[in-house]
């Protein structure tokens, strides 16, 4: 039996001798209430009060925590904290508080202090939910209880966010700068959504000046900040104070039908016809505007001369705001290819419209664009030796019926036989794949070279339409002896029109897949190797290539590699999407932007980078 002590020695009445009025209020109170039944807990509260001997009330306590939150996060060091060089190796995660997590996303830009005044930029890369407690929820009472309650406990779970670390900010002579990440920051720093657009645009390596591409964004919502305007304009950079203009180290416009490329190519191209854009030409000696020539198989770029009816005055003063320019461009002019057979009709511009026609004095330097596509490098020879004599007794005004008359010569197959400079199989191959240019060369207009003055103008827009021409042999030949023209006055160091040569020139080429394919033929090479060797000279010689593709895995890998700026819009084709060659983590969102959403790809002048391209176009758009 337990020994229970002096508990057994206790008695009830010892409170009474030792009681107090209090507790006879109390006990008289308890009392009434089982006889009456109606007094209740608040009653004997005030009865025991009333034989206190103070009036004062119980203190009631401050429930607000102290102090204000602010970020969204702190950094976690639960799994480890880790930055290294090798990119894979680096552990930053965040914990995103409950208020938060509704508003955080992948690619969100946030912000770490450092314990100075450096802070590390960052950006969402993963999200991942953790439980907070050890427990199993995949139970049927879990999962019931869950349905029933129609709510979560996000108390009951941790939200991680898995950081990459871009750049470290800091400030030098009053100015912010970046540099590699070099820096582990402290554990439980408090992590905050990145919203200054200095901030943002120096983490990202974004100028703040030169062309106009878009607006960042991530997911397709447009990046906010707290300045007027809130969005966050991204420029390519476009003078010598960094290297050269990005312009002249060409561009690629990459999407798929409907992805909105025109609207999107047209916008940029037209920032390029800005007034106030010039580049130094002829060592320094004076700044000329660009011109642009552009080759428009839809007919759409010739509408750049008219200013588009929808754009609003509010629309126009937010631009305006911007420093982004819009509007027609009264010096825009559609070059008419005269082709037989073949008649240009529209009503979709108010451009002038100019015929003129291709002589045959151009293939003197370009053999390839009568070679056709498969003639061998013994016949390609044979070819440009014809035409050499061709020259000496025709002259540099000899028209195409002139050359067939002289390829119809049997004494002069005979002489190049029995001389071995070209065997006769040779000679009747060449002379096959010459045929058929009757409707393209020396047509009824002004050839093309008498309108050299007319076709390049500084700060003019010259468009090749040639969605009237029906069969593509046609339109290829036409497009590349224009585009061929431009290159060699371009790349020659005695140019037959100083015009091309002294003009800063952006050359616009749609369905560029259809022109720089890689073609197994001496005629494909001639092509890849002119087009490879203008890219290389662009900077030197102020020429830029724009290229617009829905098929950017046909244009030839030696033009491509010159490409340093690339814009991709929504492409549905794996392997068209594999060839844009951008980062994985923005390869993934290609197939499921919608219009006007775009990722640019430009080492030289930022991060990769998402953007949202403007709703409305510059100029007219149908």
């Amino acid at each position: 039996m337990s020994d229970l002590g002096d508990f057994t020695d206790f008695d009830g009445d010892d409170d009474a001798d030792d009681g107090s009025e209090a507790a006879e209020a109390a006990t008289s109170s308890a009392s009434t209430a089982d006889a009456d039944g109606a007094a209740t807990d608040a009653d004997l509260f005030d009865a025991a009060s009333d034989g206190d001997d103070t009036d004062d009330d119980f203190a009631e306590m401050d429930v607000t925590p102290a102090g204000e939150d602010h970020g969204v996060g702190v950094v976690s060091a639960t799994e480890g904290l880790r930055i290294s060089e090798d990119g894979e190796e680096t552990e930053l995660r965040a914990y995103v508080t409950v208020e938060n997590r509704s508003d955080v996303r992948i690619g969100k830009y946030l912000l770490v202090p450092y314990q100075d005044d450096e802070r590390l930029f960052c950006r969402i890369t993963a999200l991942e939910y953790a439980q907070e407690f050890r427990a199993d929820d995949a139970t049927e009472i879990h999962a019931r209880r869950a349905m029933r309650r129609g709510d979560i406990d996000e108390q009951d779970f941790k939200f991680v966010a898995t950081l990459d670390p871009v750049a470290v900010l800091y400030s030098e002579d009053g100015e912010l700068k970046r540099r590699m990440t070099d820096r582990v920051p402290k554990p439980e720093t408090v992590v905050r959504e990145a919203t200054d657009k200095s901030e943002i645009k120096t983490g990202l390596k974004i100028p703040e000046d030169g062309v106009f591409l878009g607006h960042l964004s991530v997911g397709g919502e447009k990046v906010k900040t707290a300045a007027e305007p809130p969005t966050i304009d991204y420029r390519l950079k476009d003078d010598y104070e960094d290297g050269d203009p990005l312009v002249f180290r060409h561009t690629l416009v990459a999407g798929g039908t409907g992805s909105g490329k025109t609207h999107s190519a047209k916008n940029v191209l037209r920032q390029y016809l800005a007034e106030d854009r010039t580049y130094p030409v002829e060592d320094g000696a004076r700044d000329v505007s660009p011109g642009l020539v552009m080759f428009d198989p839809q007919d759409e770029y010739a509408q750049m001369h008219d200013d588009n009816p929808d754009l609003d005055d509010a629309f126009a003063r937010r631009l305006e705001r911007e420093g982004i320019a819009y509007g027609g461009v009264d010096d825009t002019v559609a070059f008419v290819p005269k082709v037989e057979g073949a008649s240009y009709a529209t009503s979709d511009h108010r451009a002038e419209q100019v015929e003129f026609t291709i002589p045959f004095s151009m293939v003197q330097g370009n053999p390839w664009l009568i070679a056709g596509s498969s003639l061998n490098g013994n016949q390609y020879n044979a070819l440009r030796l014809l035409l050499d004599r061709f020259s000496r007794d025709y002259g540099a005004d000899g028209t195409y019926q002139q050359f067939k008359t002289f390829l119809d010569d049997p004494a002069l197959r005979e002489e190049l036989d029995e001389t071995g400079r070209v065997h006769e199989a040779t000679f009747n191959a060449v002379k096959r794949r010459a045929l058929g240019f009757d409707g393209i060369f020396d047509q009824d207009a002004r050839p093309i070279t008498d309108r050299i003055h007319e076709f390049v103008r500084a700060g003019g827009i010259s468009v090749v339409p040639t969605y009237h021409i029906n069969n593509s042999r046609t339109t290829v030949t036409v497009v590349l002896a224009l585009a061929a023209l431009i290159v060699d006055q371009k790349l020659s160091n005695d140019p037959e029109y100083e015009r091309i040569k002294h003009t800063p020139l952006v050359l616009g080429l749609d369905e560029a897949h259809n022109f720089l394919s890689e073609v197994d033929s001496v005629q494909g090479e001639q092509i890849i190797g002119k087009f490879t060797e203008a890219a290389k000279q662009g900077r030197k010689e102020r020429l830029g290539l724009f290229l617009i593709t829905q098929d950017p895995q046909d244009i030839a890998d030696p033009v491509f590699k010159q490409i340093n700026s690339t814009v991709v819009l929504n492409l549905g084709d794996d392997d068209a999407i594999s060839a844009v060659n951008i980062p994985a983590s923005l390869e993934q969102k290609v197939p499921y932007m919608e219009k006007g959403q775009k990722v640019v790809y430009s080492p030289d002048n930022s991060e990769p980078v998402e953007l949202v391209g403007l709703s409305k176009c510059l100029t007219n758009h149908e």
